[in-house]
């Protein structure tokens, strides 16, 4: 058995526990027996408890998994595209574009968007603007990825894009009502509780799809790493896999940040993690224990958010970062670019 299938064994293992410990955890304490009797369809001591584990905490638990397994893949297709380790949704402004369409949709339109006879409102609106803001930005970096040779340049090109979208967002709040900075603030804690059980089917079809799409992408991504001229010479079309690669990561950005807000750090810091965990950037056995890597880091983090009592619930991007920055540090400090990507 290889490495890979020894650690996507154990992280299997370490998912499950994660995803039952949010199940069993939260502010209103219910014996375990009594959630497995919800689960398997039995009747609980009390009502309300059956309401609480499948309106809250399932659909949470499972927005948590998908969710981040989506940003952590990613963050590891951006960073094999562009062989730069500090690449990934949010530093690279597709994040920030996401957002931008979400605050023209709450900000500018109200929550609902008409063209014509055409009117889209609600999630279906804070989706549309999601999607169309990060295929918007990830669509400039790849056409600046043309222009600029230079990793770096294109990394400081794809911060200002995402400082100009913040400033953007900044004006959108200045001019729109109290109701609807407020909404937009309280969207971009970041929360994996925005899904409800009915959304649900939606949501894991559209991620799953997207995962699909980062899978067949594992032969042209392990091309990359031996540079554009040699996958070239390999048979890949490069212009294909970029426009694929766009469409998976502008997907996969688009739907966990119009349910979720815009997550910090899981997509830039995960990719690392599996990286080190396998010692290896083959993306036959990297893609898939990122996904699971990104799960697991997600349910943890939705874990610490939820206090048990009457403490309430830390937003997500005040925890992300506490995990996902000492990561990042450590790739900068130890220097393992060339480790990585070569």
């Amino acid at each position: 058995m290889n490495r890979g299938c020894k650690y996507g064994i154990g992280l299997t293992g370490v998912i499950l526990l994660l995803f039952i410990a949010n199940l069993l955890i939260g502010s209103v304490n219910i014996p375990p027996a009594d959630v497995w009797h919800i689960l398997t369809g039995g009747e609980s001591s009390k009502a309300s408890w059956s309401f609480i584990v499948w309106e809250a905490r399932l659909p949470q638990a499972l927005t948590a998994l998908l969710c981040g397994g989506a940003l952590a893949v990613c963050g590891l297709m951006l960073q094999t595209a562009f062989k730069n380790p500090l690449a990934g949704p949010s530093i690279l402004g597709i994040n920030s574009g996401a957002s931008l369409g979400v605050a023209f949709v709450m900000l500018l339109f109200g929550g609902s968007v008409t063209a014509g006879t055409f009117s889209l409102s609600g999630f279906l609106s804070v989706l549309a603007g999601a999607f169309i803001g990060a295929m918007a930005i990830m669509a400039l970096i790849l056409f600046f990825s043309t222009l600029i040779k230079s990793n770096v340049m294109l990394l400081i090109t794809g911060i200002m894009i995402g400082y100009i979208a913040s400033s953007a967002i900044s004006l959108l709040n200045f001019f729109a009502t109290a109701e609807g900075v407020q909404s937009y603030i309280i969207w971009g804690m970041g929360n994996f509780g925005g899904v409800s059980l009915q959304q649900m089917p939606a949501f894991a079809s559209v991620t799953l799809l997207g995962l699909a799409g980062a899978l067949m992408l594992i032969k042209p991504l392990n091309a990359l790493l031996l540079g554009e001229r040699y996958a070239e010479n390999l048979g890949v079309n490069i212009r294909r896999v970029r426009n694929w690669l766009l469409v998976v990561t502008g997907l996969l950005t688009a739907i966990t940040t119009a349910f979720c807000g815009p997550v910090a750090f899981i997509g830039l810091a995960v990719p690392h993690v599996a990286r080190m965990l396998l010692g290896t950037s083959n993306h036959h056995s990297l893609l898939p224990v990122t996904i699971l890597s990104g799960g697991a880091v997600a349910l943890l983090c939705n874990l610490i958010c939820i206090l048990p009592g009457d403490a309430g619930i830390i937003p997500l991007n005040a925890v992300t970062p506490i995990i996902g920055a000492p990561v990042i540090i450590y790739v900068i400090v130890s220097q393992r670019k060339s480790q990585h990507f070569n």
